[in-house]
């Protein structure tokens, strides 16, 4: 009775599925939400901080019929910042194209309440402004030129002696978008600014996001005692949420396939994170930044990073401790961050996405081609007894004990374990696993061609041709395997390449070409061993 094939198949399948329902589970898209305003960041020094009011609260002065906006313009972006709170409200990525239109644009940020998604900022309270006030722009368009460097502008308020500069830098090059507050203090009285810096955006997945892939789309933070930590949107709803207390360190962001924007506090000032519900489908993430005491007379700056742009690991490394975490590769980060370091560089060398991935397959199979052999040879052996055993199960029939007793009396004869092929099986499913993750998380292979019709390695085939050819790859594979005596088991196998094509279908076409070259290799190691255990046993040739 040919155990063994069916073993090996409910290992792999279970681990996927465990694997897939963890998955899942990890990263479950949120539920509805609320928008709010500034929360918490303060040193072990200063008491608990207020809470700042709801953003659907009025505006302390009459807003105009038409909120005048500044567009900004650099070799990254293409911003609008309303001067209502002198937030950036819609920005796109000009070197990622729009899912689906490549002659688009991808909008990160966007203030429609079907894609809601934008930043806010301001302070808590003490006569400074929220994110509802008016500003002052004295133009609105700013182009970065060809020879400049740095682009800033600002926005003015001022109130009851208070005066607030904002000011944004962007610079060519990068993603991380600098936001200054200036605030002086022109009254007779002490303040004590706490801002605030946060996210709003409703609980849906972006717009093109993989239909039949589940990815996480929600707030994340970090700090150095609690590591990374995101949080689905369902559980911020309830209200029942447990951030660290005022910290020195760490970051917030607001995850999704892909893409994320991070508030990134600078130096070892305090802070505190907080996550709300904040109405019907809309929750903030932010953090909150005490900027100490402000003497009458007296001048502060208030100093933030934004990163609006790609989980590339590289750069998201370089930035803050642990933001390229939130390229979330699982438990199984240890083996991906250096699969996909030799996959990029071999992508250096060859130019093309496609071509790394069949070239990063081929080294695995060659660096498990000893368990790989060892697991062929013990199918092939099984294949060789196939027609012994077949033999055996007509002479005992329906006696399961006689039958067994005269397998194993047979494996012992032949020298053959049933269930040698398992074990190297079983060792090579953390890196399938991995490799999985690798190529579903990683944004170089978004919309990066291969060959002819294959124009993006991170969608499904169009035309579903890598799809069809591996299901019949994998039914030859199954044909090259031992039959099971099992009729039933016999039909299982049969139906497992119709059900894996199907299932592939809809999988981006970089996994499906994995698995493709992957099996390809397989069948040929497979058939090569088993041809020559096959000579071996009849005589004709040895090994």
């Amino acid at each position: 009775m040919d155990i063994q094939r069916i073993i090996v198949f409910i290992v792999f399948s279970m681990s996927i599925v465990l694997l897939w329902d963890a998955w899942q589970k990890e990263h479950e898209t949120p539920a509805p939400p609320v928008a709010v305003h500034a929360t918490s960041a303060v040193p072990s020094a200063v008491p608990a901080l207020p809470q700042p009011a709801v953003p659907g609260a009025p505006a302390a002065t009459p807003l105009p019929a038409h909120v005048p906006v500044v567009h900004v313009r650099t070799d990254l972006f293409s911003a609008d910042i309303s001067t209502l709170g002198g937030d950036i409200d819609h920005l796109a990525l000009l070197r990622f194209n729009a899912p689906g239109k490549r002659a688009q644009p991808l909008v990160l940020l966007d203030p429609r309440p079907s894609d809601l998604y934008m930043t806010q900022s301001g302070f808590v309270d003490s006569g400074l402004p929220d994110h509802k006030m008016l500003y002052a722009a004295p133009r609105t368009n700013y182009v970065l030129g060809a020879g400049q460097k740095h682009l800033a502008l600002s926005f003015d308020w001022a109130a009851n002696g208070l005066q607030v500069t904002k000011t944004y830098t962007f610079t060519r090059g990068s993603y991380v978008v600098g936001l200054t507050y200036t605030v002086k203090n022109a009254t007779q009285r002490v303040v004590r600014p706490v801002a605030y810096f946060q996210f709003l955006r409703n609980g849906a997945p972006p717009a093109g996001n993989p239909r039949f892939v589940k990815t996480f789309t929600g707030p994340a933070y970090y700090t150095a005692k609690g590591k990374f930590q995101t949080v689905d949107f369902s559980d911020i709803a309830k209200g029942d949420l447990t951030l660290p207390g005022s910290v020195d360190n760490g970051w917030i962001a607001m995850l999704q396939h892909y893409f994320l924007g991070a508030w990134l506090p600078e130096g070892t000032v305090a802070r505190q994170f907080y996550m709300r519900q904040v109405g019907p489908d809309r929750y903030t993430a932010g953090v909150m930044v005490p900027a100490g005491q402000l003497a009458p007379g007296a001048t502060l700056a208030l100093p933030m990073r934004l990163y609006l742009g790609p989980e590339d690991p590289v750069r998201l490394g370089a930035l803050a401790p642990g933001l390229n975490l939130t390229v979330n590769y699982g438990w199984l980060t240890v083996i991906a961050s250096p699969l996909f370091w030799v996959l990029a560089f071999i992508q250096k060398g060859v130019g093309n996405w496609g071509l790394a991935i069949i070239l990063l397959t081929v080294l695995i199979k060659l660096v498990f081609f000893p368990l790989s052999a060892k697991s062929y040879r013990s199918m092939a052996q099984m294949r060789v007894l196939a027609p012994k055993m077949q033999r055996i199960k007509e002479q005992y029939g329906e006696d399961r004990e006689r039958l067994h007793q005269a397998m194993m009396e047979l494996y012992k004869t032949e020298k053959v374990n049933p269930l040698g092929g398992c074990l190297p099986v079983v060792v090579q499913i953390p890196v399938f696993i991995t490799l999985y993750r690798v190529l579903l998380s990683s944004v170089d292979l978004r919309q990066a061609p291969f060959v002819l019709w294959i124009h993006d390695l991170s969608v499904p085939d169009p035309y579903y041709v890598l799809p069809i050819v591996l299901g019949l790859v994998m039914l030859l594979q199954t044909r090259l395997n031992p039959t099971p005596p099992d009729p039933m088991q016999a039909k299982v196998m049969m139906i497992m390449p119709l059900a894996f094509g199907i299932f592939f279908l809809f999988l981006p076409s970089g996994l499906v070409l994995y698995y493709l070259v992957n099996n390809l290799l397989s069948i040929g190691q497979q058939w090569y061993i088993t041809r020559s255990l096959e000579r071996h046993k009849s005589g004709h040739g040895e090994r």
